[in-house]
């Protein structure tokens, strides 16, 4: 941010994400365009390429395009593992910005002529701005909407890996089941980020291990989906119930502070535009804010009816994913094998108005795509 000297507060020991990859879809890449990171993350991540949806014994629902979607939305999907965004990310800041192993409290959300207070473990901090980014269960937010219900359950489970296995072959796919997801993707070190979504009852976990229980579930799908659970370590077999919220907050900010990504708006990830919607938030409050004259409101203008839009789709999206009807997955199926045989970019509708977004009031570095053919 122009003119800010900038702290940031980690609570965990290191920077070092959970184990899992990310999509950045062509709305968060010009986000990163506008601080120069664009071209960077394209060049060092897994441009998606053909692929599709399928069924559990392998069958082909529907094909998507990589040319297609680069086309009609200016630029392409990637996918990377969230440590290597991670540290490209923090790479960018000065060296002692960062303050880990750091839990910080928001003890003033302060005014128009207060500063904000923050209470760290080396004391009390005074700040022009506070940005609350701490996911999910945000204790922020929790500070400055005490009534408001928080996230809410939303009925699945997700399971997330990635592993080396060089040895298999296979093309991008997302598999639905009755009420089960499974994707896989390539990543470009040769690593392979997978992920699986059931539906489960909250809280709930395997007696014995999580890859035993991810075999239980998706051990008789296509390949490669069982190669890929045997080769998994069960210590890396991540499970996360999914939370989200369902009642949009009143506001993005209060006082001097703002909230951004999951804290504001968390969502379902079957629209993957979770992690894409922080990195907008974090380009469009840079634009909004200034060291003097701070406009929150026009922030949580600009981002609050956009984020809302995109989590219920993201919901309404997870209940198709998980139908567990199967008269429902029938007709589910054949609407979007029809789709799909009509041509890419009927399939390609529902992103409109999401990966085609472009930021406020900044030039991009990368406004064209250099190459809509290329592959993983």
């Amino acid at each position: 941010m122009r003119g800010w000297r900038v702290i940031v507060l980690e609570r965990s020991p290191s920077l070092a994400p959970v184990g899992a990859g990310i999509s950045l879809a062509p709305n968060a890449l010009r986000a990163l365009d506008v601080i120069g990171m664009g071209d960077e993350i394209r060049e060092s991540a897994a441009w998606q390429g053909d692929g599709g949806m399928r069924t559990p014994d392998g069958r082909w629902v529907s094909r998507t395009s990589a040319a297609a979607l680069a086309a009609r939305f200016g630029g392409p999907l990637v996918v990377l593992h969230r440590a290597a965004l991670i540290d490209r990310l923090s790479a960018r800041l000065p060296e002692g910005t960062v303050r880990t192993a750091a839990a910080a409290t928001l003890v003033d959300p302060g005014n128009g002529t207060r500063p904000a207070l923050v209470r760290t473990p080396g004391g009390h901090v005074e700040a022009e701005l506070v940005v609350g980014a701490d996911g999910i269960h945000s204790a922020v937010r929790q500070a400055l909407f005490p009534r408001h219900p928080g996230p809410v359950y939303s009925g699945f489970t997700t399971w997330r890996i990635v592993i080396e296995a060089p040895e298999l072959r296979f093309a991008a796919h997302e598999t639905w089941g009755r009420g089960r997801i499974w994707g896989t993707q390539p990543l470009k070190d040769g690593r392979i980020y997978a992920y699986g979504a059931a539906l489960a009852p909250a809280g709930e976990r395997a007696e014995d291990d999580e890859r035993r229980e991810l075999l239980r579930r998706f051990g008789d799908w296509h390949d490669p989906i069982p190669a890929l659970i045997a080769a998994v370590d069960p210590t890396d077999v991540l499970r996360h119930d999914v939370h989200h919220i369902t009642e949009p907050l009143p506001a993005f900010h209060g006082g001097r502070v703002a909230l951004l990504g999951d804290a504001a708006h968390a969502m379902p990830p079957t629209l993957g535009q979770g992690g894409n919607q922080a990195v907008e938030d974090a380009i469009v409050l840079a634009h909004h804010a200034r060291p003097v004259g701070t406009d929150l409101a026009a922030y949580t203008a600009d981002r609050k009816p956009r984020t809302t839009a995109i989590a219920r789709k993201a919901a309404q999206v997870a209940r198709l994913n998980l139908m567990s009807n199967r008269a429902g997955i029938a007709v589910r199926n054949a609407a979007i094998a029809a789709l799909s045989k009509a041509g890419p970019a009927l399939l390609l509708r529902s992103f409109d108005g999401i990966a085609d977004w472009r930021p406020p009031g900044q030039p991009y570095a990368s406004p064209e795509v250099r190459n809509p053919q290329r592959t993983l």
